[in-house]
């Protein structure tokens, strides 16, 4: 019993600096997590609802324009729990880089110092992630980004919110439902390229 209690303990410890100690967001831009998405039909875009790529357990769907913000994709699942909001991700009216820096002096004040920086080195895109732990040991993370240049993402400024334990429990209940998705293809053979393909003459 106390081998159990101090292998816990001690994996608490290692996991400490990877998780913020402030209170948990749940909520931004009038959107919660965990909600059903029928609770906003009347801020979002019902009709625009499709299946994401790769992630087919999980449906988007577009917001209403709302003050302060521009755009945004709502994120809920089709199978644990069907509606349920699991991502949000909303971009900000305002796409100056000005307005970044001073909502990012804002999230630190309110969660501490991130704990991930998941932008390019050549700050073309800035993004800083925080992960938190809810009081029902939810696993949460918010991501804020601002992109200048990377037309492959949402230009300006935007903030997500993701409950990954809530998107596993959709993945494995896709799984469970639909055994072939996750059928394994034999190994091929990989041969050696033929290098004179990928060199410019």
């Amino acid at each position: 019993m106390q081998k159990n209690l101090f292998f816990w303990f001690s994996m608490a410890v290692f996991l400490l600096p990877a998780v913020c100690m402030a209170q948990a967001p749940h909520q931004v831009g009038g959107f919660t997590l965990g909600i059903n998405i029928a609770d906003y039909k009347d801020r979002v875009k019902m009709e625009t609802a499709l299946p994401i790529r790769y992630n087919t357990f999980l449906h988007e769907v577009e917001i209403k324009p709302r003050e302060g913000f521009k755009s945004g994709l709502i994120a809920y699942g089709t199978c644990a729990k069907p509606g349920r909001i699991v991502r949000i991700k909303l971009k900000y009216a305002d796409s100056s880089k000005q307005f970044y820096e001073a909502l990012f002096k804002h999230f630190k004040k309110k969660f501490g110092e991130p704990i991930e920086y998941r932008g390019d080195s050549f700050q073309v895109v800035i993004a800083w992630k925080w992960s938190f732990v809810d009081n029902n040991y939810n696993r949460i993370s918010l991501t804020l980004m601002h992109n200048s240049l990377d037309a492959e993402e949402k230009m300006g400024n935007s903030v997500k919110l993701t409950l990954h334990n809530f998107v596993e429990k959709e993945r494995r209940c896709f799984e469970k439902k639909q055994p072939g998705s996750q059928k394994k293809y034999p190994q091929k053979t990989v041969r050696p390229p033929n290098w004179e393909v990928f060199i410019p003459r």
